[in-house]
């Protein structure tokens, strides 16, 4: 039915291959891409859209393009510490493309070739470091590695935000010596702990025999005051001390003989 209706009114058929192909080289971009243009292998000099484009087949070429952050997740790489121990590690990039031309030009894969930099600079930063280093300055670490990932791909019209070390993996005799290492260094501070609680009691007696050195009736009044806490107890036979100073001065004032004046 088609092919006959061509055929009876042929002057339709050129109007209708027409249409098709505009319809062909019409394309929507979305707000976060850009399409790269290559016109008979030329780059053009602008990215087009985001909207409605045309790309005119065969002489254009488009390329996708993505202006969104990307989340690179670097596979664990086993790396040798400074001080000879083995670990595994693994990060995370996070990196956006702000120039798509040069994405697209200048590397072939630019996320192929962000992954492979992200591992290589990964084992060369962190070979170079310590393992005590490496577990307590993360964050220094995650700055440094985000600088040198930054300049690298640079020139590739890519931006590196971020990257973060995920997961540090230690040896099984590794994570047994941490652990009673971190065990000795609690009981050294429960020891330097008890040492300066006993040190600042014995400074208080010390402070506290002085002054009843030098008030006595402070001493007899802490007897008094012992007294009347252990009395408290009606089954206890107590055993008191009584200060000779005061049997003499509650005895001897009032029985005193007084001495007859002088004929």
């Amino acid at each position: 039915m088609i092919f006959r209706l061509l055929m009876e009114n042929w002057w339709l058929t050129p109007i209708i291959i027409v249409v098709f192909y505009m319809l062909s080289c019409i394309k929507i971009l979305k707000e976060y891409e850009r399409g790269v243009i290559f016109r008979l292998g030329r780059l053009l000099p602008e990215p087009k859209g985001p909207g409605l484009i045309i790309v005119w087949k065969p002489i254009d070429e488009m390329r996708r393009v993505s202006l969104r952050i990307v989340t690179l997740d670097v596979p664990p790489q086993d790396i040798i510490t400074r001080d000879n121990v083995s670990v595994h590690v693994n990060a995370v990039v996070y990196f956006q493309v702000l120039e798509p031309a040069k994405a697209i030009v200048v590397v072939e894969d630019y996320f192929f070739a962000t992954s492979q930099m992200a591992q290589t600079t990964l084992r060369s930063v962190l070979g170079q470091q310590e393992m005590d280093d490496l577990l307590s300055e993360r964050e220094k670490l995650n700055m440094e590695l985000q600088s040198i990932l930054d300049k690298q791909t640079d020139s590739w019209g890519i931006k590196v935000t971020a990257v973060e070390i995920k997961k540090v993996d230690l040896p099984q005799e590794m994570q047994r010596a941490m652990a009673r290492q971190a065990e000795a260094e609690r009981e050294r501070r429960a020891k330097v702990i008890g040492a300066e609680g006993e040190y600042q009691a014995a400074e208080k007696l010390v402070m506290a025999a002085d002054m009843m050195a030098a008030h006595p009736m402070s001493m007899q009044m802490r007897y008094l005051q012992t007294l009347t806490e252990i009395s408290a107890e009606k089954s206890s036979t107590i055993i008191f001390p009584f200060p000779l100073e005061m049997m003499n001065a509650m005895i001897g004032t009032p029985g005193a003989k007084k001495t007859p004046p002088a004929a």
